[in-house]
């Protein structure tokens, strides 16, 4: 034998299935052994329609059952305030790793959380250190009282301290998506198990091996450190066994909760994968864009891709409470701003994944309902803009449908801020339930955004 790490990251949404989660704790269960660590690296505790109803603690029936090592925070483990953050973490038997998290100048939960640790594994002794996007505070509002050092100075201080404490190994719980590049060019580290972005990735970069299993529940990693350098390998859920304490544990909750309603069915499949939502105008987007403007009569309904949750299994057959939710799991309100003509020109500009700080640069940020944009990505131009059929004019004024999220945040649509508001309405998933329950699922991709 040799010591193994066995890595999840972005669980998410997989607590809404039962069966999903139950297998993905069977999995996990089944990929341990004496020889083997399990370690987390962020978003395990939300966004998810449970975690909305438990503040994050449905969290707790994985970890209870599998019992990592280690965690690592994500952004959305801040979803539900830093109170609730707190609870989850001291009720979990894991310990929490973080670095580069601070509040009031010290590292946050300091008397729950450590920023590194050793842990021997089959005759190794490695070292752990945690990481998490800087950016957390400008994507998270729940997160804004928090300030995030710079993870590769946080790394590279601590894997001088783990070295020195007798760590042959060290290994980063990174939650810092793409950052994971610049973090092994620049630290000597062996292996950097990271999340945030949920394509999956068995990578090395400056000799560094990096991973990351993906969303949803999907896969976990097994990470071999015995031999010349760190090896990796994907272990899928589909197949795994079914862990039936975890399964029966959040059947229980979701009917507490009342979230098995039925309010619409879709006889054609809603993909909700991740390329569909950034390819451009989807199903989905416009359902989901078409419901703002019908709760609020605005001119315009947007919804930006990130908000959209990504799962590789499509929404059909008859929908309930809990498939809407899932589609919005945030407890953001629907807002109505006001625009000019020009910054709703801008905002369109804005959608560009050229213009937005995550994700690729040809991905579109924006579904839209009640307007018709032909962008042009190789000169990176509005060709066209139109509401309700007629040309946008640069100084009318438009009305807005959108998440309150987006006046707050800094990595999506600068161009508005809480000046735009103009009302507050039902929160998003709400508006979405009843509109599916009115209107149905029927959302045709009819040409309202036009990418070439």
């Amino acid at each position: 034998m040799s010591p193994r790490l066995v890595h999840y990251s972005d669980v998410e949404k997989a607590y809404d299935t039962p069966e999903r989660i139950g297998r993905f704790a069977g999995t996990i269960a089944a990929a341990d052994g004496a020889d083997a660590l399990l370690v987390g690296t962020g978003d395990n505790t939300g966004p998810g329609v449970l975690s909305l109803v438990t503040d994050g603690r449905q969290s707790l029936d994985l970890f209870t059952a599998v019992s990592p090592a280690f965690e690592t925070f994500g952004n959305h483990d801040f979803d539900h305030g830093l109170d609730a953050t707190r609870r989850v973490v001291a009720q979990s038997p894991q310990t929490w790793l973080t670095a580069n998290v601070e509040q009031d100048g010290e590292r946050f939960a300091p008397r729950l959380t450590e920023s590194w640790a050793t842990r021997s594994v089959d005759g190794a002794r490695i070292g752990f250190v945690g990481v998490t996007d800087p950016d957390t505070a400008s994507a998270n509002p729940q997160a804004e009282t928090l300030s995030f050092t710079d993870p590769v100075a946080a790394v590279a201080e601590a894997a001088d301290a783990l070295r020195d404490a007798g760590a042959s190994l060290v290994v980063v719980l990174s939650h810092l998506g793409r950052g994971d590049d610049d973090l092994a060019r620049a630290c000597d580290v062996d292996a950097i198990l990271g999340g945030h972005v949920h394509e999956r990735r068995i990578d090395r970069v400056a000799g560094t091996l990096l991973t990351r299993p993906g969303a949803n529940g999907d896969a976990v990693v097994e990470v071999d450190l015995g031999g010349t350098e760190p090896t990796a390998k994907f272990r899928e859920v589909a197949d795994g066994p079914v862990d039936e304490r975890v399964k029966t544990a959040v059947e229980n909750r979701l009917a507490e909760a009342g979230l098995d309603e039925v309010v619409g069915h879709a006889d054609e499949p809603l993909d909700r994968s991740r390329e569909t939502t950034y390819g451009g105008e989807c199903r989905l987007g416009n359902l989901v864009a078409d419901a703002y403007r019908w709760a609020t009569g605005a001119d315009v309904g947007l919804q930006n891709s990130g908000g959209l949750r990504n799962d590789t299994v499509p929404l059909a057959g008859a929908l309930t409470v809990a498939d809407m939710v899932s589609v919005v799991p945030f407890e953001e309100p629907l807002t109505v701003a006001e625009l000019t003509g020009a910054e709703l020109r801008t905002l369109c500009r804005q959608a560009s994944g050229r213009r937005v700080r995550f994700g690729e640069p040809d991905w579109w940020h924006a579904h839209l309902s009640g307007a018709e944009v032909v962008w042009d990505h190789e000169t990176d131009t509005v060709e066209r803009l139109a509401v309700d059929g007629r040309p946008v004019r640069d100084d009318e004024t438009y009305t807005l449908a959108t998440s309150n999220y987006l006046y707050y945040t800094t990595q999506e649509f600068p161009v508005l801020t809480e000046s735009h508001r103009v009302e507050v309405a039902s929160v998003q998933y709400e508006a979405l339930t009843d509109y599916v329950r009115a209107n149905g699922v029927d959302a045709p991709v009819d040409g309202r955004v036009r990418c070439r």
